[in-house]
């Protein structure tokens, strides 16, 4: 079996991968895994936004080395979703485990839908 810091290791791999090739969030490939691997629903979504900090970061600073970053418009929609992040986590804390899991799995299901249309 592959050690936990390994297969860890890996997840923050792909989640780095598929955020800064298709600009999704990490915790779309970061959450689901950590499920996998028996973390729960809230701790895995804390784990993820925790996480998605380095590799935001790093993603910005990379696209902001080839100018492709617009520093107005990142402000006019990181700003905002910091209030959006106390509000969900707010939330989040209300809803029980698996209303929380449902909501999630509701949301992957739509993106997917809507790439592939």
């Amino acid at each position: 079996m592959v050690p936990r810091a390994a297969q860890l290791v890996g997840i923050g791999v792909l989640a780095g991968v598929f955020s800064a090739l298709f600009g999704v969030g990490g915790g779309i490939v970061i959450v689901p895994f950590l499920l996998v691997l028996r973390f729960a629903q809230r701790r895995a979504a804390a784990t993820s936004l925790a996480a998605i900090l380095f590799s935001s970061i790093a993603g910005a600073a990379t696209y902001a080395a080839h100018g492709q970053v617009k520093p107005g418009a990142a402000a006019l929609v990181g700003l905002p979703a910091v209030a959006g992040v106390l509000v969900g986590t707010d939330l989040q804390q209300r809803l029980s485990a698996r209303r929380l899991a449902y909501l999630f799995a509701l949301v992957l299901a739509a993106v997917a839908v809507r790439l592939l249309l």
